[in-house]
Formats: structure tokens, sequence, C-alpha cells
């Protein structure tokens, strides 16, 4: 399934529940299983206010997501890899 949540803010659900947040056309932030991420990449000041939107509309600290390159989330796109088995 997929949501548009604002101009330019979309996610993107899985069958098991995980999601990836995307920034224009880039992923940039997800949640899978119990563990949220973030790109540790700055892209601009409007991506940086999509993924804080999309953590506080999920009620989850920002403080308490893990930041990954943004090579992990192209690569959890590109290889079309099983979310459930990220770590």
């Amino acid at each position: 399934m997929i949501r548009q949540i604002k101009s330019n803010m979309t996610e993107v659900y899985t069958n098991n529940g995980s999601s990836v947040l995307y920034s224009y056309k880039t992923p940039v932030a997800a949640h899978i299983g119990l563990n949220w991420y973030k790109t540790a990449d700055y892209w601009s000041n409007t991506t940086s206010r999509h993924i804080n939107y999309w953590l506080d509309e999920n009620g989850h600290g920002r403080d308490l997501v893990e930041e990954k390159p943004q090579a992990w989330f192209d690569n959890l796109i590109t290889a079309n890899i099983n979310m459930d088995e990220v770590d």
C-alpha cells in the first residue's frame, strides 16, 4: 500500500507491516519490526522536516532512531531484500 502523506512525502507499506518513507523520490527512513531508521545523510531542510514529521506522526522519539548511511536505504529498495531480516 502507498500513502501520500504530504506533497513530495510518501510512505510505502510492505505485506509484513514494515514501511519506508520517501521524500521526493528518495527513501530516507524506515520502520522495520520494532526498529526505526533514518538516513544519516543530509538532503535538505524539507527532507529533514519530512523525516521529523513522520517520526512525530508515529509517536516515535527522534533520538531513539538509528541512523544508517543512505546506501543502506538505497539497497533496501533496489536489492528487494526481505525487510524482516534487516538489522
